[in-house]
């Protein structure tokens, strides 16, 4: 069962929603559209993770999804125009991992440390 889940807000949450599945790789698991369009609440999985969204001010913590294959990762982020901030990298503590920005500035920690 899940215990923590991540919130990304983006001014579209629509366009950041079909930009993470390109570019992060992630699910939809529910979408729910308020009465003008926008997106009200989502919910994203990828693994046995899970981040929610919704339209509103971007900002807020960055998020760390651990992944199987960060090279393959990163290299589909770069494709889709992510900022990287910190290049991909093997860390002291076992981890090959990197860090990007979403369009609306969010940071994004991937690699494959498990906690």
């Amino acid at each position: 069962m899940r215990t923590v889940y991540p919130l990304v807000r983006y001014r579209d949450a629509g366009k950041a929603v079909d930009w993470l599945v390109q570019a992060f790789g992630f699910e939809i698991h529910e979408l729910v559209r308020a009465d003008d369009g926008s997106v009200g609440h989502g919910e994203l999985i990828t693994g046995t993770g899970m981040i929610m969204t919704g339209t509103g001010e971007p900002g807020g913590p960055g998020i760390y999804v651990a992944v199987d294959d960060p090279d393959a990762h990163h290299a589909r982020a770069v494709a889709a125009g992510a900022e990287v901030t910190r290049e991909l990298n093997d860390q002291p503590y076992g981890s090959r991992e990197y860090a990007c920005k979403d369009p609306e500035g969010n940071e994004w920690f991937f690699g494959t440390y498990r906690p």
